[in-house]
């Protein structure tokens, strides 16, 4: 089946008491086993069943096995955010005196989350160029515990060769991971680009309109001992497991994402062109412009579409303010991949506590703002941004 059909069409692990079409949330935390023997059977995840809600839900688990099947997986697990996908991952890899290997290119949580709140364990963060396979090479030692990074940073919008990468960890007998909230995992595989763990903020496309926020971690199973670490550890010990209400909304999120997104990667494809026209743009950066320095790399690991984010560079951060103030339209909000159009000044909120030399080594610029493109009519949105540009 194509990944349409496969998102509508995955069978529940067992058949519903009532034979609902829609998985029913199952608003339960324990559940009755026949005997002592089943209930130690399914503590010791000896049968498949659940136990305890905190590690595992039959709503959760049914949107869990639809991410597998769209994907190929050997196991999914659901959190309740895109920044406890991530966290609870690199917990379950690293330890005291390992490191990582990522680039300075990462969202501002992620960044302080690798820089900050993992190096008080006693787990060092190596920043480096992730498009110099050399440099990539040079940070790695026998204390590497993985490759990390974004498929297209945010906001700055680089991508790095996967494959090659993937080359280089492996070689070296660890694993990459990858955060693909950009590009919704119904649109390539990164798995066959050498991807080991894909990371995945679901409240993006996922969740179908900003409804909740959730997380994935998927699994390809080349990573010795991690989905095991993930499900009887991380899950137990962290309690950041996915709720069954998110589950159920999420689960009709995954149904129409394959349409949403095809509008939106088109959308964002054609007002990033109209965008180019504009008299007050300095610069307009999204990786399906032909003339952007990612295209071609780009659409060689993720096929035709790049995404629904553009980022655009005005001539300061004042006039980024006014611009920002003045749209009608355009929603002034943090998320991406709304169903609404969002305009954001990364510099002064994502990354507002970082410092100026922070801000520049990460090569935040004040001059940016990053929108995440919805389903409007693009003419609708052209004119917003339009008369925008001309008030500000």
């Amino acid at each position: 089946m194509k990944k349409q059909t496969q998102a509508i069409h995955v069978p529940y692990r067992r058949r519903d008491a009532y034979d609902a079409l829609s998985m029913p949330v199952y608003n339960a935390v324990a559940y009755e086993f026949d005997n002592a023997q089943l209930m130690a059977d399914a503590f010791c995840c000896r049968i498949d069943a659940p136990d305890y809600s905190r590690v595992e839900n039959p709503t959760v688990t049914n949107f869990e096995e639809r991410v597998k099947v769209l994907t190929g997986a050997n196991s999914v697990t659901a959190l309740n955010s895109g920044m406890a996908a991530i966290s609870n991952t690199m917990l379950a890899l690293t330890s005291q005196g390992k490191n990582v290997v990522t680039s300075k290119h990462l969202f501002g949580n992620t960044f302080d989350l690798l820089n900050n709140t993992l190096k008080r364990f006693g787990v060092e963060t190596r920043l480096c160029d992730l498009t110099n396979m050399n440099e990539v090479e040079t940070s790695i030692d026998e204390n590497t515990a993985c490759i990390f990074l974004e498929i297209i940073t945010n906001p700055q919008m680089e991508v790095a060769d996967l494959t090659a990468l993937a080359t280089i960890a492996h070689a070296h007998k660890i694993p990459l991971v990858a955060d693909t909230t950009t590009i919704p995992f119904t649109q390539f595989s990164s798995h066959n680009l050498g991807v080991d763990i894909e990371v995945v903020s679901s409240t993006k496309y996922v969740s179908g309109g900003a409804t909740s926020l959730g997380g994935v971690v998927i699994d390809y199973g080349t990573a010795k001992g991690f989905s095991n670490r993930m499900k009887n550890e991380m899950l137990f010990n962290f309690g950041a497991y996915m709720t069954p209400q998110v589950a159920y909304m999420q689960t009709i999120g995954l149904e129409t994402l394959n349409a949403r997104y095809r509008v939106q990667s088109s959308n964002a494809l054609e007002l990033a062109k109209k965008m180019q026209t504009l008299q007050g743009v300095k610069k307009v950066n999204y990786v399906g412009l032909k003339e952007n320095p990612y295209h071609k790399l780009a659409q060689q690991q993720f096929g035709e579409t790049a995404g629904a984010m553009v980022c655009i560079d005005l001539e300061s951060q004042k006039a980024c303010f006014n611009f920002i103030d003045n749209l009608k339209l355009i929603h002034r909000a943090t998320n991406l991949f709304d169903n609404r159009t969002l305009a954001i000044h990364p510099a002064s909120t994502i990354f507002g506590l970082f410092s100026d030399i922070e801000k520049a080594n990460m090569d935040v610029l004040d001059t940016t703002i990053r929108l995440s493109i919805g389903l409007e009519d693009v003419e609708d949105l052209f004119e917003d941004i339009k008369q925008s540009i001309e008030r500000s």
